[in-house]
């Protein structure tokens, strides 16, 4: 892949993943907007494990980012999606790094892991069947992430099942000219990755992991395409500013 492929599928992971973000949070009443082309962010805290902004581009200046999010309350996080802001002056730390991840739509499925072999895929249907993936995907979380608003075109919550229980699942989902898969749970590549080509075969696949997940994932048909950060404020001083 030269440079100038790279950086365009890295601007689709970006936007991908930030569409995936902002149905989230709309689905909890969370208002959003994009800045420009550059920036998606969040008016307010948004749910657990979502970001109040995804940068779009390179070279999104820090202050742009900060001026648009909630920094008032503690818990305000920004997905640097290209490894180049510096927020450690407003109060943010690093708290992950990880790799994007690119998949060609024409790459052979991978053999299922061991432990994800025989089981029967298919799409979450509605609400009920939704609670059940969210509990198999997190047994130790009591609010529902997930709302039933997410149930609909582009985004599907695939499951895999054994004697008709949910033990592995994702989420895929349409967006800037791919295939964004998150949330993966149960050793479960080769079934997602199956359903998503049944769907969408003429997609490439994007995501982003890290350290043993990047391994399965690569071990999948991945490359690792370029970095990321996720930076958290855990204190919350100063004030709201302006969206």
């Amino acid at each position: 892949m030269d440079e100038t492929t790279r950086m365009t599928v890295l601007r689709r992971a970006a936007l991908n993943n930030a569409q995936w973000c902002d149905a989230v949070c709309r689905a909890h009443g969370v208002s959003t907007h994009y800045d420009g082309e550059s920036l998606w962010v969040g008016a307010r805290r948004t749910p657990p494990m979502y970001p109040d902004a995804v940068t779009l581009e390179p070279g999104v200046p820090a202050g742009s980012v900060v001026r648009g999010v909630d920094i008032a309350s503690p818990g305000c996080s920004v997905k640097d999606s290209f490894a180049d802001l510096d927020l450690a002056e407003d109060g943010f730390e690093v708290l992950f790094e990880a790799q994007w991840i690119h998949r060609p739509a024409a790459a052979p499925i991978p053999e299922p892991e061991a432990e994800a072999a025989g089981l029967e895929w298919s799409e979450v249907a509605d609400a009920e069947e939704l609670a059940a993936w969210e509990a198999a995907f997190d047994n130790d979380g009591d609010d529902r992430l997930f709302r039933p608003a997410l149930l609909r075109d582009g985004i599907v919550f695939l499951a895999g099942r054994a004697d008709g229980r949910i033990v592995a699942g994702a989420v895929a989902s349409t967006g800037g000219g791919v295939v964004g898969v998150s949330n993966l749970f149960g050793a479960a590549w080769a079934g997602v990755l199956g359903a998503v080509s049944d769907r969408w075969p003429e997609l490439d696949v994007v995501g982003y992991e890290h350290g043993e997940d990047l391994e399965a994932a690569v071990g999948a048909g991945f490359t690792a395409i370029g970095p990321l950060r996720v930076w958290l404020r855990p204190s919350g001083t100063g004030t709201v500013l302006a969206e």
